[in-house]
């Protein structure tokens, strides 16, 4: 009888060991599902917009870098650099990472930010939207660049040009900004990075084709 009870509760340790088994991996499963689908809230969207905001950031960076080479070496010079792009290029990872339903846009200017000087800024909204520039904004990214001149207010030198509503501060007075406005497949995977000086020509800023092609010019 001894035996028997003792098998009894070995068999209930057993089952319930199975049990808890079962429910954890229904627990990791439910957690690999809200990572893979990027529901609203998970931290597979927290990833998911991480990743988006560091090829914004390394977008404007790679930029801003390859001005600052062209204006360090003067009139006539000539730089180009390549980057990779991934996240930006998907507008359902875009969609996802904002919690919408309607494709984003790439926007893609130069100028002052937060008093800390002029450079390329990358942003990733929604057309009629007004984003707030500020440091918490995962979705406005600012890199310094040495060519300090501030370019935004210019209408005539973006194509294809767009134009977005920007604000420092939650309740400061919002304005607005010229630039480049792209759609998520209109990048391509591998984005070039041309950047010349050219003193005959005014500053423009121009995406074909995978390529975007810049003139600085300090004096016009």
């Amino acid at each position: 009888m001894l035996k028997r009870g003792h098998k009894r509760a070995r068999r209930a340790q057993i089952s319930l060991e199975f049990m808890f088994i079962i429910a954890i991996g229904l627990i990791l499963l439910l957690y690999s599902v809200n990572n893979v689908t990027f529901k609203k809230g998970t931290a597979g969207q927290a990833t998911l917009q991480i990743n988006v905001g560091l090829e914004e950031k390394s977008l404007a960076s790679t930029i801003s870098g390859t001005i600052s080479q062209v204006y360090a070496q003067g009139p006539g010079s000539k730089a180009t650099t390549y980057i990779h792009i991934t996240y930006l290029r998907n507008s359902g990872y875009l969609e996802k990472a904002l919690g919408v339903n309607t494709t984003p846009i790439v926007f893609i200017t130069y100028g002052e930010y937060l008093g800390k000087g002029n450079g390329t800024i990358v942003c990733v909204g929604l057309p009629n939207e007004t984003l707030v520039i500020n440091q918490t904004n995962r979705t406005v990214f600012w890199s310094y660049s040495l060519y300090q001149k501030n370019l935004y207010g210019n209408q005539s030198i973006w194509s294809p040009q767009g134009s977005l509503t920007l604000r420092y501060t939650n309740t400061s007075s919002s304005f607005t900004v010229y630039g480049i406005s792209l759609k998520p497949s209109d990048l391509q995977g591998n984005i070039k990075v041309v950047v010349t000086w050219n003193p005959n020509e005014g500053n423009s800023w121009s995406y074909t084709n995978g390529t975007l092609s810049i003139n600085i010019n300090p004096g016009g």
